[in-house]
């Protein structure tokens, strides 16, 4: 996450017959004999949702990445005058007609339109904090020109673009899959940056300490479990995973001295 802490989601856990045993559990194997199952547990639940508010959004609120979300684009009207409000108001419904027949990328646009009593500014923000991907303001020039203003959650909030109706349609599903790379790429760069391989004790403890430490450790471990409380105790630091790889690399354990199997993924979690 983007404090530099794992985060546990989406995980499964092989319970044995403990569960089993609790709630009576049991099965007909094939001799007909009864015994207790062997459950799993599967842990896609709301954490997931927690993971993805925790991994894109930033300082001015949420960040969906376009595949996740319902609405896709909100228009705001921009009406200065009570005369206009008829002209920008049909632009408005033109224009959420034209983007929800775009097909991308395998259902309809979302489209809202925002007629909310209240200024520009706070509409855009609270826009903006729902993390809905694109903003698109329509005002009088806009309906007169035939042209719309679009601006991108994951740019700047003032970085605005003014395209034809007919651009920003035909280029509508290259900006939300662009929108998605981006934010998966910054994400994928994020973890990567704060990911180090480590052979030194030393090196390991300066890893996880200071204001800006943090991150995963690739680091060689014996086995043995009192090695992990004494960096636990330590450092707050678990062994995270122990990754699955078809060439392992084996090596020498930099807490013990003692043989490793493989690295195993350290890291402080919540």
């Amino acid at each position: 996450m983007q404090d530099r802490k794992a985060l546990q989601a989406g995980t499964s856990h092989y319970l044995g017959q403990n569960f089993a045993r609790a709630f009576n559990i049991k099965f007909l194997n094939k001799a007909g004999v009864e015994e207790f199952a062997y459950t799993t547990s599967w842990g896609v639940s709301t954490r997931l949702i927690g993971g993805l508010i925790m991994t894109h959004s930033d300082d001015d609120g949420l960040q969906l990445p376009p595949r996740l979300t319902t609405t896709h684009i909100v228009i705001l009207p921009v009406i200065h005058k009570p005369e206009l409000r008829e002209t920008v108001l049909g632009w408005c419904e033109k224009v959420a007609a034209a983007a929800r027949a775009v097909r991308w990328p395998h259902g309809s646009i979302g489209v809202e339109i925002d007629q909310r009593e209240l200024t520009g500014g706070e509409k855009a923000w609270s826009w903006v904090k729902k993390g809905v991907p694109l903003r698109i303001e329509l005002g009088a020039r806009e309906a007169e020109a035939g042209n719309i203003t679009v601006t991108r959650r994951d740019r700047p909030y003032k970085e605005r673009t003014t395209l034809s109706l007919e651009a920003f349609l035909d280029s509508l599903g290259n900006i939300l899959d662009d929108m998605q790379a981006s934010l998966f790429q910054r994400a994928e760069t994020f973890r990567t940056t704060h990911t180090q391989t480590i052979d030194s004790k030393a090196d390991f403890y300066d890893f996880f300490t200071g204001e800006s430490a943090g991150g995963f450790a690739l680091a060689h471990w014996d086995g043995n479990p009192a090695v992990e409380e004494q960096v636990k105790k330590d450092l707050n630091v678990t062994i995270r995973c122990l990754p699955l790889t078809d060439d392992p690399e084996p090596g020498v354990c930099p807490f013990s001295s003692g043989k490793s199997p493989q690295r195993v993924i350290f890291a402080k979690s919540y």
